[in-house]
């Protein structure tokens, strides 16, 4: 392109402007890409209702919440576990998880610059707050609180 020529019609808009539809042009090469999230928001469920299910089906539906929550944030976020290797991880060695996801679920406040309502500290409370009977129960409504309100807070409703 000369000097005198006119600009490219296939320039990029502006960064942090909506992408361009099917079919459009697609970006010049070197144009700032965002790396990271914010991708997709998950799902909003009901604390209640996930203790109910887990007993329920005798803890299978434990599973189906990690699985969902951690593939959840990787695709908000583009970083963690992912569900796969959390629903994994829950079958063989579950004892890590609870402070994996409320490491994660507190990485999400935290990209965003906020205070981190848990971390994974907050898996103290499953382990080794099982003694204590409720400990589990604590833990699991301080981090599925935690990543509900992130959710609504992101404009999900529920």
């Amino acid at each position: 392109m000369t000097e005198n020529a006119t600009p490219d019609a296939t320039v990029p808009p502006p960064y942090g402007a909506p992408t361009p539809a099917y079919g459009a042009p697609m970006p010049a090469y070197g144009a700032p890409v965002q790396a990271f999230g914010p991708g997709p928001t998950g799902k909003i469920r009901g604390t209640g209702v996930c203790i109910l299910l887990a007993i329920v089906t005798f803890g299978i539906y434990a599973i189906v919440w990690t699985y969902s929550v951690h593939e959840e944030m990787k695709r908000h976020t583009g970083r963690g576990l992912g569900g796969l290797v959390a629903a994994l991880l829950q079958l063989f060695v579950g004892i890590v998880m609870p402070y994996i996801t409320s490491a994660e679920a507190g990485g999400m406040y935290e990209a965003k610059g906020q205070q981190k309502p848990v971390s994974g500290a907050t898996g103290l409370w499953y382990f080794p707050g099982i003694f204590i009977l409720v400990g589990p129960i604590v833990w699991f409504v301080k981090t599925n609180g935690a990543i509900n309100d992130y959710w609504r807070a992101q404009g999900v409703q529920g």
